[in-house]
Order: C-alpha cells, then structure tokens, then sequence
C-alpha cells in the first residue's frame, strides 16, 4: 500500500509551519547558543589544562568547523534519508560528544569529542532544520527566519549566566554533563519536522521527462525531489537529482555572496569568543562578563525579529539583499570601537549593538541565499553556504589568540575582527554596483549582410532577434 503524497503548490505561510518554526527555534537553541556558551568554559579550560590563549581557543574553533564543514552531510541525510532522521541522529551524536568530554583529561581529547563529535552532531540537525523553515513560507519567509534563527540569542540570554551558575555549583565536568543532558532534546526537535511537497521541486523531473520521453513517469516522479526513502528513485534519475541540486554553484550572484561569507565568517566568531575574556582582562567580574553574553543574546533576539518583520514589509522587501550588507557593515564597525571599552558600562552599549546587528544579517542569511538559489535548491545551498564557514570558523579564535599572545592585548584581534566584516559588506555592495550598472545598458544594434538583428540585454538574459520573430521582447 503506498502513502497518500499531498503537493503544496506554493508554501502555506502557516499551519504546521508554524510548529517547524519552533522546532528550528529549539534546534538553533540546542546548537549555536551551546556553541557560544562554550567560551565560558574557556578560562576554566586554561587554568585547568595549563595552556595559553590560541591552543584553548581551539576548542571552539573546531565545534564551528566541525559543525560549517559537515554542512553539506546534513543537507544530503535530510534530502536523500529523511530531515526527521538526520536531526535525531545529529542530537544524539552532539549529546554523547558533550557527555563525554566531561571526562576529559587534555585538551587533545576535547579536541575530538567536544569539537569533532559534537559538531558533527549539530552539523547534522543545523542547516537542514533552517531549509524547513524556507519550504513552509513565502510571504512571511523573513519573519518565520527571524522567530526561528532568534533561538540562538534566547538560548544564549538564559544558557550563559545558567553555565557560568553550573560551572560556579558543579565545575566546568558537571556543566558540560548537564548540556549533554539538555542537548538531547534535538531529538524532539527531529520529530517535528513533518516533510512537505512544494511543486517548484518537482520541476527538476519535468525537465529530465523532456529530455528523457521514452523513460517511465514512474521513474522520475517520486514524492519528492529525491524524495527521503523514495522506492522508485532510479540509479539514473538520482544523479540527474544530484547534479541539479548543486547547479546554483555556477551563478555568478551565488559565487560573490559566497566568497562575502569567507570574511563574514573570520570577523564574527573571536567577538563571541574573547568578549567574555578580554571582559574579565580589564576588571569586569565574572557575572557581569557572563552577563555581556546574555544581554547580547537577547538583543540578538530583537535584531532577529524585527529585523525580519521590517524586510517582510512591502517597501523593504524588494531591498533584502542591502539590508543585510549594511547590518553586516555596522556590525563590523562595532567591533571597532571594542578595544577603547575597557570597563562594563562602556561594553554593555557594544554587547548591544553587536547583538542587534548580529541578529539582523543572521536571519537574512537564509533569506538572502534563497533569493538567490530558489526555495527547492535551499537546503543544499545552505549546506554550502555553512560549510564555507567552516575554514574562517577554524582559524579565527587560533589567529586571534596568537595576536592575543604576541601583543599582549586584544586590539588587533577585535580590528582584525572588524575589517573582515567590513570588507564583505563593500565587497556585496560592489558586487550590485556592478550589476546594477549592467542593467543600465543601453539596448545595442548589430546589423548583418542578410538581415538586421537587434540585441536586447536585461541582466543576465540576452535575447537575439530577427525580422522573422516580429522583434518580439523576451
């Protein structure tokens, strides 16, 4: 007997896509503020363990990694297997690895659990529980992201001062057990995430039926695009799948947003990292460093929101792509002005810019990336995009850490920091000066010996035109 396959025409802009917006909230809780808490373990980690600032930083670095650079596994488990089994398995994995490293006797050996293990773990509930969210929504796509991507600065407001708590009660061993505890509810998360079929993904297969007329409808019609445990998933009609799942890798405007992403990456991760040490470096208490976390966390969770509501208006919407540059622009100038802030009344206004601008371009990344792959290309694109993160993500907290070390401050870390993002805000806003100009371009007139043909440019698209076509407009 075979189940009942409903096709969505477009996305539902509600519904149960509202349940997959909580399900994405709590996997973005269970992840990204877990991983930013972990640099509150950081100076536990260095008195404990004897090492200096770049080899601890190293902790962090390779949970960002393991989780950007494993990316692409968890969009291809969610595509080809099943979104509700990669998040669970991913849950389990990020649980064990936490649990584990509570027993942890060197650095090496957080290195492999805490790193490796778990960022695998979140690597696999990550960015396929995001791409959910952009099946379910059109209208309010921006919205739906910012609700769901706010987990991360919730997560971080409530988790830092209860870590910093658990720590103080516990030690560093009894916090990192009772994560490990917290982080299996990723395995609930899963069991929300109910598929969906949108009928845009089922143009991939109309187009090989095209070139392919004499194959069987049943071979190339599954219940989804390589539909999770689809039974009449050919070998043939599965790599024609996989190739069209990553043709968005050859778009110009997917290859410069992917390059911005590199110096995005370098330039967001040591301010999470060192905020709370270079807090403590200059007299700020260890509650009101913890405290630093938690109100850029919940700003973070303004920035989300209202951020997303604002781009869903009418009048921004069609200005997604600038928004984002000009949060990721002021967000690195913030970081600026971090190395003059040397006593907690002055970092508390950083904590708060940096978390609202953070917040802003954090939900527009899902949004932006859409913008430019489609809806049914999203999850793997995502997969794509996190794993370009996964190198800046590596090397950052090292990098900063020996500048750390060589100077004896932390200004060209935070300057360092600031310029990278800097740099891929002018880089993104070059990019559509350059395309903006492109679209200005005259229509050009090339005649010939037989007849006379006329060549109309609109962006990417030219379309040549005889006297035989009637000079009819593309």
């Amino acid at each position: 007997m075979t189940k009942k396959t409903i096709l969505h025409t477009a996305p539902p802009d509600g519904g149960w896509g509202w349940m997959i917006v909580v399900g994405c909230f709590l996997v973005t809780v269970c992840t990204r503020a877990v991983t930013r808490c972990i640099s509150i373990f950081f100076v536990e980690f260095q008195v404990y363990f004897g090492q200096d600032y770049s080899r601890t930083a190293w902790i962090h670095s390779i949970v960002d990694c393991s989780t950007m650079l494993c990316a692409p596994l968890g969009s291809y488990v969610s595509n080809h297997v099943s979104c509700q089994m990669g998040i669970m398995l991913g849950g389990l994995l990020a649980s064990t690895g936490l649990i584990l490293s509570s027993f942890a006797t060197s650095l090496e050996y957080l290195y492999l659990t805490l790193g490796v293990l778990t960022g695998l773990g979140f690597a696999l509930c990550y960015s396929p529980a995001i791409a959910m969210v952009g099946k379910y929504f059109d209208k309010r796509k921006a919205l739906a992201y910012g609700i769901a991507m706010s987990g991360s600065g919730i997560g971080t407001f409530i988790l830092a001062p209860v870590v910093q708590l658990l720590i103080e009660q516990f030690s560093w061993r009894g916090a990192l057990l009772i994560l490990g505890g917290f982080v299996a509810n990723l395995c609930v998360c899963g069991a929300l995430m109910r598929p969906i079929n949108i009928k845009e993904d089922f143009a991939h297969y109309s187009l090989k039926q095209e070139h392919n007329p004499n194959e069987s409808n049943q071979s190339i019609i599954p219940s989804s695009k390589c539909s999770p445990l689809g039974q009449d998933c050919t070998h043939k009609s599965l790599c024609y799948c996989s190739q069209k799942e990553y043709n968005f890798l050859l778009k110009s405007n997917f290859i410069v947003l992917a390059i911005s992403f590199l110096f995005l990456a370098y330039g967001c991760s040591p301010p999470f990292v060192y905020l709370v040490p270079y807090a403590l470096s200059v007299g700020v208490n260890h509650q009101q460093a913890a405290f630093l976390m938690s109100i850029l966390g919940v700003v973070d969770i303004v920035g989300n929101i209202t951020f997303g509501w604002l781009t869903d208006r009418r009048f921004l919407k069609k200005h997604r792509y600038t928004c984002y540059l000009i949060a990721v622009a002021l967000d690195g100038l913030s970081c600026l002005f971090l190395p003059i802030l040397r006593c907690f009344e002055l970092l508390v206004p950083f904590s708060v810019t940096f978390g609202y601008f953070d917040g802003a371009y954090v939900a527009l990344i899902p949004v932006v990336t859409g913008d430019v792959v489609g809806t049914s290309n999203l999850s793997s694109a995502l997969g794509v995009v996190f794993f370009l993160h996964a190198i800046p993500y590596l090397v950052s907290p090292p990098i900063s850490g020996w500048l750390v070390d060589t100077t004896g401050n932390y200004t060209a870390a935070f300057l360092l920091s600031g310029f990278s993002m800097i740099f891929c805000a002018l880089l993104l806003a070059f990019a559509k000066l350059v395309k903006s100009l492109k679209h200005k371009q005259p229509a050009r007139t090339v005649p010939t010996s037989d007849t006379k043909q006329e060549i109309w440019t609109n962006g990417d698209v030219t379309c040549a035109a005889t006297d035989e076509c009637n000079h009819k407009e593309v």
